[in-house]
């Protein structure tokens, strides 16, 4: 499939708002780095959910307002992943042990693009959007993100819990869009050519 693009996608508001994401992975940063008191970790972990909810936001708008565009499926994720990078790589800082979970997740979602590359290209199929088990493991991953955020001083035994949760749903979504996968790639061999979204 040909990405298809036009100059009125640029201003789309759904793909506006994926901008304000990416602009706000630089702001969390700083914040976070330069924090001192409780009250600036509070402030990084608002940041994020500020990101949280505008994620939310260009979701349901592009979907109702039928603003989905081949752009906003490239950003969009594009986004989350900055942010999602963002969060981890400013925790080893402060976490015992999160550069293992950094490293994993950079693993992951370069098997997965490049996967996900190889299909589309190869046999002509991609998805069609995120899938339930994605959405889940981001909110996972937020969910933890966000607690060893605004506490950066949490018992290192609940930490690691928390780091263990969040490796346990990054793997489920890992698994599941790898199974999509394989069966793309089935339905091609067996001459199956008329859906190419999953």
């Amino acid at each position: 499939m040909k990405f298809k693009f036009e100059i009125g996608d640029l201003i789309k508001l759904p793909n506006i708002l994926c901008y304000l994401r990416i602009i706000m992975v630089p702001v969390f940063l700083y914040v976070y780095f330069t924090a001192t008191e409780p009250k600036d970790y509070y402030m990084a972990t608002f940041i994020v959910m500020l990101s949280g909810l505008t994620d939310f936001l260009d979701g349901q708008i592009a979907r109702r307002c039928n603003m989905i565009t081949d752009l906003g499926r490239i950003i969009d994720p594009v986004a989350d992943k900055l942010m999602q990078l963002a969060m981890l790589v400013a925790l080893t800082w402060n976490i015992k042990y999160m550069y293992i979970l950094v490293i994993y997740l950079i693993i992951k979602e370069a098997v997965s693009a490049i996967t996900a590359f190889i299909v589309m290209k190869k046999k002509n199929r991609r998805l069609n959007g995120a899938k339930w088990y994605g959405k889940v493991s981001t909110a996972v991953l937020y969910l933890v993100m966000l607690a060893l955020i605004a506490f950066p001083h949490m018992e290192i035994i609940l930490q690691s819990i928390l780091i263990i949760i969040c490796a346990a749903a990054l793997t489920l979504s890992f698994v599941m869009y790898m199974r999509i996968y394989v069966i793309m790639i089935r339905d091609s061999k067996i001459g199956n050519d008329d859906q190419v979204l999953y």
